[in-house]
């Protein structure tokens, strides 16, 4: 008996420390409150990949979340169709990919159908997204797993998440997620919300690509609703695993508000507004579980022009800053400017008019008490820019041409050979133009997966390609596809080769591939190629964008070096 009462004891003895220890219950908003606002989850995965819910379950979980909108974002390479928008449960659903490439993963939003594989190079996905009309954001760019971090900083992102509920519990102690876990059945979105914290090296690495181009910020579920046992709370694991946290929970913790959208139920002309506010970068995020209601107004104006998040505002003469909160909590504005704060207030508005105006200007909303070592913001505007606007998907202009080579226009293809993967097939033909011949170039890719597929179609550089620094050609092909162009010094099995992706179609067009622009193709001795040992140039079909079993045709004309 006395054993037995000293259990009883000890039970609840720990059932009230347990208690004692879980978080305050969140706030909730008044539906007042959130039919005031447009609110979303952006990066949410299925069953259509490694999530456990369907599309309906996600959108009714999305539903009691309080929520107008999910961006589904399953893992693809571009060539499934998207859903067509649709409300499901009152929500609109709106269909994006997550795609991988070999400098991170990439969520494209708005994008159709392509006629190709995605992959490779981010700098490839990221033209190919940009050319089709999509939204291309560095996914879980803080991750401390190495295989999803963000590794091309440089490459021209329209976004990136600022925040991914991924990341957030890869980088905290096992205490952390065990008692993250324990208080999981009792508060269950204020235990979401216990993992967050203010990714500082995300948003200084965002800060430092603001000075040179425009780039938005979202906030990221990454929702699987997956925790897997093998892989230790991976949620990649498809093993055996608990289903959390549930959608609905993860869709309360945080959201992302575009303050100027009204929603009209046609889900076709919704779905483009919501791009078109993502894409503008129209939007601010909000830790719900910390702060349900409040919004968040920011401007600045100049000349009687004015600008909100996400927009560009002329430095045409003095400007004015104006940050306004109507909310009930108490919460301290921070003005930041390139990346620096410059001003804060205690007060529901901000004022300011700095003496030197042209710069990147964003806010950061905090509130005392919330999680987090540094606290994570209650809100995070997009920027605006005053005085400069540098659009990521401008392309370089091209370099002036002082000197050239020809090296192939019209005539036999004398230095001209094939190498092929053993089941796949290819040929050179002369073809007939209105100027004469050029080289038509057949390419079939078979075998087995295991076998890596490819057909190269294969150049002799003769001696004098060390005075030059690109290789000009005009090309097109049957159909959309990529051509990796490669410069390859001789040795062992496949020699070192250096390459650059390059977009063909149905019009020919001529292609500039710089020497300085290639990158490596697995180990090199060096970080570009060394022209006077480079003895061949290589333009190849693989399966990196082309299917095992495609086949096609592409046409190549006035190959020549320039510098």
């Amino acid at each position: 008996m006395i054993v037995r009462a000293l259990l009883i004891v000890c039970a609840v003895a720990v059932a009230g420390v347990w208690y004692l220890l879980l978080p305050p219950r969140a706030a909730v908003a008044s539906p007042a409150d959130e039919a005031a606002t447009v609110r979303g989850a952006i990066h949410v995965h299925t069953t259509r990949s490694d999530g456990t819910g369907s599309v309906d379950d996600v959108a009714a979980a999305a539903a009691r979340a309080g929520l107008d909108f999910v961006v589904l974002t399953d893992h693809g390479d571009g060539t499934r169709e998207p859903l067509q928008p649709q409300y499901r449960s009152g929500v609109l659903c709106i269909d994006a990919v997550e795609i991988s490439t070999h400098g991170g993963h990439i969520v494209a939003i708005g994008l159709p159908k392509t006629q190709y594989l995605l992959g490779g190079e981010a700098r490839d996905v990221l033209e190919d997204i940009a050319r089709l009309g999509g939204i291309a954001i560095a996914a879980h760019p803080g991750s401390v797993k190495p295989d999803l971090q963000w590794m091309d900083w440089d490459a021209p992102v329209d976004g990136i998440e600022w925040l991914n509920a991924d990341s957030e519990w890869r980088d905290e102690s096992p205490l952390t997620l065990v008692r993250a876990l324990l208080m999981y059945p009792a508060r269950p979105t204020e235990s979401v919300a216990g993992v967050l914290d203010r990714p500082a090296g995300v948003l200084q690495r965002w800060d430092e690509a603001l000075r040179r181009r425009n780039v938005v910020a979202v906030a990221a579920a990454d929702a699987h609703a997956r925790l897997g046992f093998r892989g230790l709370g991976e949620p990649y694991d498809n093993g055996a695993s608990l289903h959390l946290p549930a959608y609905e929970r993860l869709f309360r913790a945080f959201s992302n508000v575009l303050p100027d959208v009204a929603l009209t139920g046609d889900a076709e002309a919704d779905a483009a507004v919501v791009i078109g506010a993502i894409r503008a970068g129209h939007l601010y995020s909000r830790i719900d579980a910390i702060g349900p209601a409040g919004t968040l107004d920011f401007r600045a104006m100049s000349s009687g022009v004015t600008a909100a998040a996400g927009d560009v505002l002329p430095n045409d003469g003095p400007v004015a800053i104006a940050v306004e909160l109507a909310s009930a909590s108490q919460a301290r504005i921070a003005l930041l400017k390139d990346g620096q704060e410059i001003a804060g207030s205690i007060e529901p508005r901000l004022d300011y008019a700095p003496e030197a105006s042209a710069g990147v200007y964003r806010v950061e909303v905090s509130v005392p008490g919330a999680p987090g070592q540094p606290p994570v913001p209650w809100m995070l505007s997009n920027p605006i820019y005053v005085g400069r606007d540098v659009n990521p998907r401008t392309p370089p202009s091209p370099r002036p041409v002082s000197a050239s080579e020809s090296q192939y226009s019209n005539g036999a293809a004398d230095r001209w050979t094939i190498e092929t993967s053993p089941a796949s097939r290819a040929a050179i033909d002369i073809g007939k133009t209105t100027n004469g011949t050029n080289l038509a170039l057949r390419y079939a890719l078979g075998g087995s997966t295991a076998e890596s597929a490819y057909v190269g179609f294969v150049m002799s550089t003769g001696p004098t390609l060390p005075q030059f620094d690109r290789v000009t050609f005009t090309a097109n092909a049957d159909r959309p596809m990529r051509m990796s162009v490669q410069l390859r010094v001789p040795g062992g099995q496949q020699g070192e080769r250096w390459q650059r992706s390059v977009y063909l179609d149905d019009m020919p067009r001529q292609i500039t591939v710089y020497v300085d622009d290639t990158r490596a193709v697995g180990p090199t001795r060096t970080e570009r190629p060394p022209l006077d040992a480079v003895d061949s140039i290589l333009f190849v079909v693989d399966t990196l964008n082309t299917p095992l079993g495609g086949s096609g045709r592409i046409w190549i004309d006035d190959v020549r070096y320039a510098r």
